[in-house]
Parts: C-alpha cells; sequence; structure tokens
C-alpha cells in the first residue's frame, strides 16, 4: 500500500511539473501556438484545461502526501519480547561507555 501511495505521489509530481512548465508565465504558454484568428476559442479551452490541471494535480499531490505521512507515522506493533531485548541491549552499551571513560578518561579504541 506504501509502494502504491508513493509511485502515484512520483506520477502525480510529474504530471504536475509538464503541465507547469507547458504554461507560459504571461498567459501564452502551449495557448500562444494558436493564436490565429479562427482559434480563439481553442486558445482558451487549453489555457483553461491547463489551469484546471494544474489545480486538480496539486490538490491530488497533496492529499496523496498526507494519505502517505500518516500510513508511515502509524506505529507499528513489536513484540514484547523484542522489546525487552532492546531495552536490555541499549542499557548495557550505555553502562558500558560510561565504565570506559570512568577508567581511562578517553574510550578504548
Amino acid at each position: 500500500m506504501e509502494n502504491l501511495i508513493l509511485i502515484l505521489c512520483v506520477l502525480a509530481a510529474i504530471l504536475l511539473g509538464l503541465v507547469v512548465l507547458i504554461q507560459n508565465p504571461k498567459g501564452g504558454g502551449l495557448a500562444s501556438g494558436f493564436a490565429g484568428s479562427s482559434q480563439v476559442g481553442g486558445v482558451k479551452r487549453t489555457a483553461d484545461f491547463l489551469e484546471k490541471a494544474t489545480w486538480w494535480l496539486g490538490g491530488i499531490l497533496f492529499v496523496l502526501c498526507v494519505v502517505a505521512t500518516s500510513i508511515h507515522s502509524t506505529p507499528r506493533e513489536v513484540p514484547a519480547e523484542e522489546q525487552t531485548e532492546q531495552a536490555e541491549g541499549g542499557n548495557q552499551e550505555g553502562q558500558g561507555a560510561d565504565q570506559q571513560q570512568n577508567q581511562g578518561g578517553q574510550p578504548a579504541q
């Protein structure tokens, strides 16, 4: 499930980048190629489509990122045996470092 959401995020980001690059910041972009007087309606439709596509892809990317974060941040259950082993191992390592510093002033290399 996480991989699917990651793939969808990457696809949405790539498509959003392409749609933004197609647009011209001054209003031309892809629509500027259809500058003929007979194509005035086509130019407006192209610009509207690109603007709507930008908003939709931005919204989709935002939602996918929020979903990916919520899935990734849910805590996973660790069996009780592993928790006690990790706790004991962490305490032993910390005590060993303290003892090395107390005996010689510097940890052994």
